[in-house]
């Protein structure tokens, strides 16, 4: 099961990109900057054309290519939009818990019995609550206004990745990924065209300086790299555990609460995160839930 490999290296490096995120970074997340920078930055992928080469998708697979971009897009821009107007603690759990859901109940529709079946309905279950539960914090309350746009994000990342997958069905990883990001960027660009974006994009921000630099620049490294292996893990994962993989998301904030563990001990005035008794155990219970998960799936 490489692709099991894929995704949780994915994780790590998304969790590493948070962990710089969290210490770089505060304030407003700027959704429509935010969107057009991670859409423009995607795009240097082409660089990698003249080692590995690229071959031209044929007839219907643009289709699938496009939506796939468009959709991941939307996503980003949704998700920022959510963060810009509601605490990270009311809209990354949501996200988490809606977005699975989405991706098997598409899975179904579209591959019907391929999709899961048996003791991965049981795996899906137990993974979806242990990430769930890692990633909600002590004063998580959803209101109809963080539900409505955090569904939309869900809802997108999750179209995003099913036509990714039926994409890979049909095309090398490395040629449907790349022309994915390549149609991304060519969205972004569509941003310039409004006038308030522009303000938004091109409005002059503070807040680096050289000791953040090399932190933020790192962060986004890893963050770049998450996404190449989740890519990777879309194109090698079984129809069957499609769902399954979108589920184990909560791996994602177990390393991070390492991660944060050590950096906290290591440099205590670095992140200035509060880590309770009830906090801790209830990151361990939700450990403890996703390696059951895990371990199903290898019965």
């Amino acid at each position: 099961m490489l692709w099991i490999l894929a995704i949780t290296s994915a994780y790590i490096c998304f969790a590493l990109a948070s962990l710089g995120d969290r210490i770089v970074l505060s304030g407003p997340s700027r959704p429509k900057s935010y969107t057009f920078f991670v859409g423009t930055l995607s795009v240097a992928v082409i660089f990698l054309i003249p080692f590995i080469g690229i071959n031209v998708p044929q007839g219907i697979l643009w289709l699938w290519i496009i939506l796939a971009a468009l959709f991941n897009i939307l996503g980003i821009y949704s998700m920022f939009t959510a963060l810009d107007n509601f605490d990270v603690s009311k809209i990354v759990p949501t996200i988490g818990a809606l977005q699975p859901i989405f991706v098997v109940v598409f899975s179904l529709l579209i591959w019907g019995g391929n999709a899961m079946k048996g003791n991965q309905v049981f795996a899906f279950a137990i993974l979806l609550l242990g990430s769930v539960l890692i990633s909600i914090e002590k004063n998580y309350r959803v209101t109809r206004r963080s539900l409505k746009l955090s569904f939309f994000a869900a809802l997108f990342f999750a179209l995003e990745m099913i036509f990714a997958k039926i994409a890979y069905l049909d095309i090398a990883f490395w040629d449907g990924f790349i022309w994915m990001k390549i149609f991304g960027f060519v969205f972004v660009m569509g941003f310039l065209f409004n006038k308030t974006f522009r303000s938004d994009i091109f409005k002059v921000d503070q807040k680096l300086n050289k000791n953040t630099s090399i932190v933020f620049l790192l962060a986004q490294g890893f963050g770049g790299l998450a996404n190449i292996l989740q890519g990777w893990a879309v194109s090698l994962v079984p129809l069957a555990y499609l769902g399954i993989m979108n589920a184990m998301k909560g791996l994602q904030y177990v390393f991070l609460f390492i991660f944060v563990l050590i950096v906290s001990i290591a440099f205590p005035k670095l992140l200035n995160e509060k880590v309770s008794k009830r906090i801790i155990i209830q990151r361990i219970v939700a450990i403890i839930l996703i390696v059951i998960g895990l371990g199903v799936l290898f019965l």
